[in-house]
């Protein structure tokens, strides 16, 4: 147990001194800005032309704080209360460098129990930082205390993956997609929002009455997007499948109707989307503790999937990752254990996956597995179980065992780690959005842009077939 005690303004005498050391890190740099706010890019970035130093420059306040550290801890210590500080600040601090930060008493005043600091703080080369003068109220009644416990902090990257994703359709034309039962606020702002950003032409089909009335209730614009009249769910789900069937409208969005109601149409043999590909699902999963995008499959379409079927649903998942730029996806094919091990399926088949792959079965990415989901993610976690592998502790696609793995992996990462997970449906003819009430606006949005990038690189690769 650590005891915190302070000096009163009685036992304090003239020259009493106290110090600390502390080195900058990175994380003291990045910690410090989102406190203060102070984002200026000669603290975060080594950018030549606009950064005289050349390096990354410490926030001179971080300096200056330690003082407060000093004051507050030691001398006087708790009961303290800061009156005033005047610094000169001499030479900047760098990442790596370690300030000696000190304090000398040099003045009392018995009338208002105020005392008067010298500062100095130098580096480890003996440089002075900063020099000045503090002025604090020192307490007069004895304080002794068990030391307090801080939570601790951990450094994570903030989201932005989703921001990437919409800013790559910019350049890009709007898709046209059919909004299937737009009925409440959530299913009908959302594309609303995605048309506002450039990303869709909504085609609104559903009950018109309803849906105008929605819009008028939650403040929204649907002026400018056809609307095609139908009485009930059950003949939106229909009427946008075949929309989609015939090329009015190349991409669909789910509403506020059930998902089952809108997959049975677009499963249909003679009426739906359906192509020679298992039609699956895939979670884009923005997870600010992991360096990448995280796409996880499948969890929302194939409730126990067979070899066969893992197969497409693998295919589906390596098609979208290379629409997103992402060369050889890695991906990580996992099981409880990371050994071939005969009386849990899931290792047998995500073998014969792997050799599948090695015999071109499956096409366009790197795959491993069985694999833990600890090894899959973190590096060190594959060093400790000894796996030589490219893909453990890196992997950008991760095949699960089944339906219920794999949501409750996806809801685990966005209620526990802070996730964005956005969503689409591939394998049909064309790219479906399926939205969820929980979902952000920017997951919204991300699950259209996606949708756009994946409906774009289609046609493309279709008009280039033609010729």
């Amino acid at each position: 147990m650590t005891i915190i005690e302070n000096k009163t303004f009685d036992e304090i005498v003239l020259g009493q001194s106290a110090h600390l050391e502390r080195t900058l890190t990175k994380d003291d740099v990045l910690l410090f800005g989102v406190m203060s706010g102070d984002t200026n890019p000669t603290h975060f970035e080594e950018t030549e032309g606009e950064n005289p130093a050349h390096h990354v420059v410490g926030h001179g306040m971080w300096g200056a704080s330690l003082l407060s550290a000093l004051l507050g801890n030691e001398l006087p210590g708790p009961g303290t209360i800061y009156k005033s500080q005047n610094l000169e600040f001499l030479a900047s601090v760098t990442l790596g460098d370690t300030l000696t930060v000190s304090i000398t008493v040099k003045t009392k005043n018995a009338a208002n129990k105020v005392i008067g600091f010298d500062c100095l703080a130098v580096n480890q080369t003996g440089a002075k930082i900063f020099t000045g003068v503090a002025e604090v109220v020192a307490p007069t009644v004895k304080y002794r205390h068990e030391r307090l416990n801080l939570p601790e902090i951990k450094m994570s990257r903030g989201h932005h993956v989703f921001e990437d994703l919409i800013d790559r359709c910019s350049a890009l034309e709007p898709v046209s997609m059919a909004v299937c039962h737009p009925c409440d606020e959530v299913s009908l702002r959302g594309p609303v929002e995605a048309a506002e950003r450039g990303l869709i032409d909504p085609v609104l089909v559903g009950p018109k009455n309803k849906i105008e009335k929605v819009a008028k209730d939650n403040g929204l614009d649907i002026s400018r997007y056809r609307i095609v009249d139908v009485e009930h769910s059950h003949d939106s789900a229909v009427r946008a499948v075949a929309l989609c069937r015939s090329g009015e409208t190349e991409g669909l969005m789910k509403g506020s109707l059930h998902t089952d109601e809108m997959m049975h149409e677009v499963a249909a043999r003679d009426t739906g989307l359906r192509t020679s590909r298992r039609i699956s699902h895939v979670f884009l999963m923005d997870v600010p503790s992991y360096p990448r995008m995280l796409m996880i499959t499948d969890a929302a379409i194939n409730i126990y999937p067979t070899l066969e079927d893992k197969a497409d649903i693998l295919q589906n998942a390596i098609d979208l990752a290379l629409v997103l730029d992402i060369a050889q996806p890695k991906v990580a094919i996992l099981s409880a254990v990371e050994t071939v091990y005969p009386k849990i399926a899931s290792t047998i088949e995500a073998a014969a996956l792997c050799k599948m792959a090695d015999r071109g079965q499956i096409k366009g990415g790197i795959l491993d597995g069985p694999l833990a989901f600890d090894n899959a993610i973190n590096e060190e976690a594959a060093l400790i179980k000894k796996i030589v592998s490219p893909v453990a502790g890196k992997a950008d696609i991760l095949l699960v065992p089944d339906l219920e793995a794999g949501n409750m992996l996806a809801k685990q990462l966005a209620y526990l780690a802070d996730a964005d997970a956005a969503g689409i449906v591939l394998g049909a003819r064309v790219p479906i959005v399926l939205t969820s009430r929980a979902d952000s606006a920017k997951a919204r949005l991300a699950s259209c842009a996606v949708a756009v990038l994946f409906a774009r690189r289609r046609k493309t690769a279709l008009n280039l077939a033609a010729e």
